[in-house]
């Protein structure tokens, strides 16, 4: 993914102050204003990075005045939206499934107003979440890691156990056993996505246990996971976003969502008048969802491990193999 400079006119948006990380907005007269509330740091090279670029993106194609918020706790959902409403913007993005229940209260307060949660479940009249098969490349994440590894354990760290993260788990899971139907898989869930050091902890108890690649799905804390896989000398995979560069004797594939292609999309619905509520789904055959290169893995990997996931991808692009989307933890 690109990574875009850009200068920014810092302000204190309204009650968005009170959260840890502030607001920014950047300023174009007489257009469309778009905010967009994250859970974490803008720069996280992970989950919120993705949806960052995509408001960038957006501002960049359709000349749009924007806003974001950094930091914002489930707690603070309802009222980031409700600010954002009240000042007038036409679309408000919540990147995260917990953003999904406070969009949907907050939509019926403000019927001129477009809102979005990416990744959850639930809809209003101008309310719609979209959700990406994050499962796909989750699979594929499983299926190398239990090829790499050499002592049969290999663990995953998840944020909060709600339906957008257990989904990843439990096809991570799915993926590892199709390679190695003994494999073992430690899980744990630290009800996080922003302490860092939570998500280590998490991992070196891992590492602890036997498991010798170590992987994610917790955002800004998944970060920890990594940097304890490159302490121990053990190999990772990355989430969201290329995260090869955080570590790259130890990061050897990432999974990939295109949120720019959910951010423009919804915005370009809202400037034509055709955004409505409901639930999308989009995945590896709409281009959202797909893996990272291999970048320095890739003539460490064995041809066979990285032509039996190229196989399987294809499988899943041409709807021959169909991940299951699984919500509720299934415990070993």
């Amino acid at each position: 993914m690109k990574r875009i400079a850009i200068v920014l006119f810092v302000t204190l948006v309204g009650v968005a102050c009170l959260f840890a990380g502030g607001a920014s907005e950047t300023k174009a007269s007489d257009s469309m204003r778009v905010a967009l509330l994250l859970s974490g740091p803008a720069n996280d090279q992970g989950w919120n990075a993705v949806a960052f670029a995509g408001l960038k993106a957006a501002e960049e194609k359709y000349g749009l005045q924007t806003a974001y918020s950094e930091h914002v706790g489930i707690a603070d959902g309802e009222a980031a939206y409700t600010d954002y409403a009240s000042q007038g913007y036409d679309l408000v993005i919540g990147h995260g499934f917990q953003f999904g229940e406070p969009a949907v209260r907050v939509s019926n307060r403000f019927p001129n107003t477009k809102f979005m949660a990416i990744e959850s479940n639930v809809y209003s009249k101008n309310a719609a979440s979209y959700v990406m098969a994050c499962e796909e490349a989750a699979y594929l994440m499983g299926m190398l890691s239990a090829s790499m590894s050499k002592s049969g354990k290999i663990g995953m760290v998840g944020g909060f156990e709600q339906p957008s993260i257990v989904k990843v788990v439990e096809a991570y899971k799915l993926g590892a056993k199709s390679v190695n139907p003994s494999i073992e898989v430690l899980e744990a869930y630290i009800s996080s996505f922003t302490d860092v050091a939570l998500g280590k902890e998490a991992a070196i108890a891992m590492a602890d246990r036997g498991a010798d690649v170590l992987s994610h799905v917790a955002n800004q804390a998944g970060t920890g996971v990594i940097k304890a896989a490159e302490e121990r000398g053990l190999l990772a995979t990355g989430d969201s976003y290329d995260q090869n560069a955080i570590a790259p004797t130890t990061v050897m594939c990432s999974t990939i969502y295109s949120v720019p292609m959910l951010v423009l999309n919804a915005v370009e619905k809202v400037q034509n008048g055709t955004y409505e509520g409901g639930v999308f789904y989009l995945g590896m055959q709409d281009g959202v969802v797909d893996i990272a290169p291999y970048n320095s893995f890739d003539g460490i990997i064995p041809d066979s491990v990285k032509t039996l996931i190229a196989d399987t991808r294809k499988s899943i692009l041409n709807g021959s193999l169909k991940i299951p989307m699984i919500e509720t933890p299934t415990r070993n």
